[in-house]
Parts: structure tokens; sequence; C-alpha cells
């Protein structure tokens, strides 16, 4: 993807597509694109409504990977796709699902060819910023007990005081046994909260830079506030965990225990055509991915929907895109198709010959701050799907952007291009992890205002351009 934005007006003019649906997409004008609102029919806007109703639910359950994964498992057996065995030979036509370790997974739709003639990728993931407990989480301080958390991804610490937070996740105990965790999501639950200085107290603390207001290892949220009796109050919260979950303080250190925004998604603006949620990256990726498999027919390849944990650390883990667990898993469908025939060669040629879209939101023109973009390559809300142009080695073969870019008109999916003002912004996805293995992989995904924050904010009719462009990419028969 190294185009470059000075060939000018024809590069511009191809820049992105704007749907006038259902006529053919017409080309941006002089580099300024039309909202996908602009000329979208009643029909058509109903649609990403409904949609966005839907994503609004989905998100309200899936807070974390863990429970992305469960909510994902149960919607798609409900559709008929079933667990996939091992040495199961993949046939057109067949939905399946392999998940991996509970915290990444993968919808199988067979397709017309072979699995030796490639793949479909489609890579997404599920985790997002977050505060997680320590191994030792509780500590005593001015007759309080605070939660001592760490923080997953990147976040302006600021931002997570003074809002409410649920305690989500697992306790492992020795025995193999699993306690669920799950306090502050409904109606009813306590919340956490990290208590922040009023103004009438806190002239020393503005006085310091953004990232020094608060520090990251000042994060801890209210668990339990004085003594209860003769018990001092951290003391009282170890047995209140014994009496309520029968879990030990020594269970603590084999738990993942995250604390999120407690916070519903709620429709934006009187037209009510944004919503605001925590955890759109990237789980509005894996929404539109899991929506474009579920309405699949047979796609030419057979179409991998991955969705991995651990982007927001690095792709770390034996859950995150660093794993070898897709490419295994292209190796055991292979072996299933081949039997006794099958040779290591057949893997790397079926990747050579395989196809990878990476999938994450990017931050969205800001109107409170514009100038963080160069505006000719800037992403906006309600404008379709991003593909990402960040140079610098990070981009596409220009073969398989244009690839893309017939795929996605083919359809009539409203796109644009994005890339960073140079020097100034940057960020990882999980394509350099498929283009390891010799995978063609591009990155797009959709723009989204104020990421990586407690509450986010997407277009909804960008939620249903990206769920067409996935189904765009999977079905493209070229």
């Amino acid at each position: 993807m190294t185009i470059r934005p000075t060939l000018g007006a024809a590069f511009l003019a191809a820049a992105c597509l704007i749907p006038t649906l259902p006529s053919v997409a017409a080309p941006c004008a002089q580099g300024t694109c039309d909202s996908a609102w602009k000329d979208a029919s009643d029909a058509t806007a109903k649609t990403a409504m409904d949609l966005a109703d839907e994503y609004a639910r989905f998100l309200s359950e899936a807070r974390t990977e863990l429970l992305t994964v469960s909510t994902i498992q149960q919607q798609v057996e409900r559709l008929g796709f079933k667990e996939w065995k091992q040495d199961q030979r993949i046939k057109a036509g067949d939905r399946y699902y392999v998940h991996n370790r509970g915290r990444a997974f993968t919808l199988i739709v067979g397709g017309r060819e072979p699995v030796s003639k490639g793949v479909r990728i489609v890579a997404s993931h599920i985790d997002s910023p977050r505060l997680e407990l320590k191994g030792r989480p509780i500590d005593n301080a001015q007759g309080f007990a605070l939660f001592q958390t760490n923080y997953h991804g990147g976040i302006k610490t600021y931002q997570w005081t003074n809002i409410p937070l649920a305690l989500v996740g697992r306790i492992d105990r020795k025995d193999g046994s699993v306690v669920e965790v799950s306090l502050g999501l409904k109606a009813d639950d306590p919340i956490f909260i990290i208590p922040d200085l009023s103004p009438h107290t806190a002239r020393d603390q503005m006085k310091r830079s953004a990232s020094e207001v608060v520090a990251h290892e000042d994060l801890d949220p209210l668990a339990a506030s004085g003594p209860h009796g003769k018990t001092p109050v951290a003391e009282w919260v170890f047995e209140h965990l014994k009496a309520t979950y029968n879990v030990e303080a020594a269970d603590l250190v084999s738990a993942e225990l995250s604390l999120v925004p407690a916070l519903a998604p709620r429709d934006v603006g009187f037209d009510r055509r944004l919503l605001a949620a925590y955890g759109q990256d990237d789980r509005l990726g894996a929404f539109a991915s899991l929506k474009a498999a579920a309405e699949m027919g047979t796609p030419p390849n057979t179409a991998l929907i991955h969705f991995a944990d651990n982007e927001e650390s690095g792709n770390v883990n034996v859950t995150g895109a660093s794993s070898t667990f897709l490419t295994d898993f292209v190796g055991e469908l292979l072996y299933a198709e081949k039997g006794s025939d099958y040779r290591h060669p057949m893997l790397t040629r079926a990747l050579t010959a395989s196809k990878a879209l990476s999938i994450d939101v990017n931050p969205g023109v800001n109107p409170m701050n514009p100038g963080a973009w160069e505006l000719t390559n800037a992403p906006r809300l309600g404008f379709g799907v991003n593909i990402k142009l960040y140079g610098r080695g990070f981009n596409a073969n220009s073969e398989f952007i244009a690839w893309t870019r017939a795929a996605l008109d083919e359809r009539k999916v409203a796109w644009q291009t994005t890339t960073y003002k140079v020097g100034r912004a940057g960020g990882g996805t999980l394509g350099s992890e498929l283009a390891h293995y010799n995978i063609d992989t591009i990155d797009f995904g959709v723009p989204v205002l104020s990421i990586h924050t407690p509450y986010a904010v997407s277009d909804k009719m960008d939620v249903l351009a990206l769920k067409d462009g996935v189904a765009a990419f999977l079905s493209y028969s070229r």
C-alpha cells in the first residue's frame, strides 16, 4: 500500500467510494467523500440501525475475551456450527468452530476448493484495554481495602477514574475446579471505582503532564471500606471471598480477574446514528466478522474467521496471534484432507496460496482535534471501510490492494483510505503475524472515536459496511 498522496487528483478520485445504494458506487470528488448516510435508502438505514442494536447487545455480554468466546460459541451453535473434531475433513458448505483454551476462537466455513488450494483468513482481536488484578490483589489504605491492579493495553490513566467498574473473570483452584466471577454489570450489583482528587485539593496534581496526572500504579479501585466489627477491612474482603466464592487468598494467584467499564452501550445524538460502548476495539471487527460468517453461503475457498487474544499486549502468549495455533490448524485441516499422503510442503504451499484480512478499528477524525490527522488521507465516521496505508513497509503489496478494491467494489461496499500524519501516530494489528507465514495480508477496519478509552464511539453505518466488507473479501471469486 505504498501509493502516495502526491499522485494527485487521480489518486484522490479513486481513494474512496460512496455507496449510492443500490446503483454503482461513485468516486469521491477531489478527495472529499460523502457520508454513507447521504444517499442511503430508508431500507439501508434501517438495516444499519437494526444491526447496531444487535451489536450493542453483543458488547453488553462480551466484556472480555473469555466472555466474547462464550458469547460467540453460543450464537454460532444456534446457527448450526458444530465443534470440529480432529481428523474431520472439511467439505463445501460445512460449518464448524474450534477454540483455543477458551480465549481465542475460529469459525470454519467449508469452501468449494480444497484446503490445499489455500484458505481465506479474517482475523480480529477480542481483547480490549482494561485493568487486571495482581496476584496478591488486596491492600489496606486509610481505612479502605483497595484492589491492586496492572493494565492491559495502552490507556490514558486519568480516564479510568470516577467511572463504574465491573469485576469479571475466573478463578482456577488447584483441584481443577473453576469459579466464574461477574459483579457490577447488573443493575443491583455493587460497582468498583477509582476515586480521583476533587478540584479543591488537586492544585499540585493539575500541574503535572497528562501522562502523570494519575500514575499507573495508582489505578486502585475501592474494594470495601472501614472495619467490619473488629475485622480489618482487607481481612474482611478475604473472608467475603471465602464465604461467597469458596476461594482462598492463594487461589487469586491462579485467577484472571479484570476490571472493565460497567457502562451499558448507548445511542449518541438526536439522530441515534452513533453508538457509545466499551470494547469496540476490536470487538467491532469481531462482531462484523461473526455476522458475515453467519450470513455466508459456500465461499470459493474455505474461510477461517479467527478471533485472537492479547493483541493489545503485543499478540503474545498461546492464545495471541503470535502463537502457531492458526497455522497449525490449517495443517490439521490439510492432514484430514490428505491423510497419509500429507507432507509439510503442502502446508507451506497452502499458506502461500492463502489470503488474509487483518481487521482492527482505528482513530477516526475527531471534530474537537482534527489537526491530529492529515485530512486528505484521514478516515471519517460514516464513510465506510478503511484500507490502511501506513507506509514504511507496513502495506500490502499493490496487486493485493487492487484485488481487495475489486472485491469491495463488486459488493458496492463504501471504502476509504487511512494514513496517520507522518511521525505523529501508530499502532499494531494482527497483520504482521499473518504475513510472517508468507500469507498475502491486508489491514482494514473502520474509524472509531476515542478508542482505548472506557467509552468509544462508532458509526452504525460503518458497522454495516465492515460486515459487508468481510463478506466481500471471503466471497470474491477471482
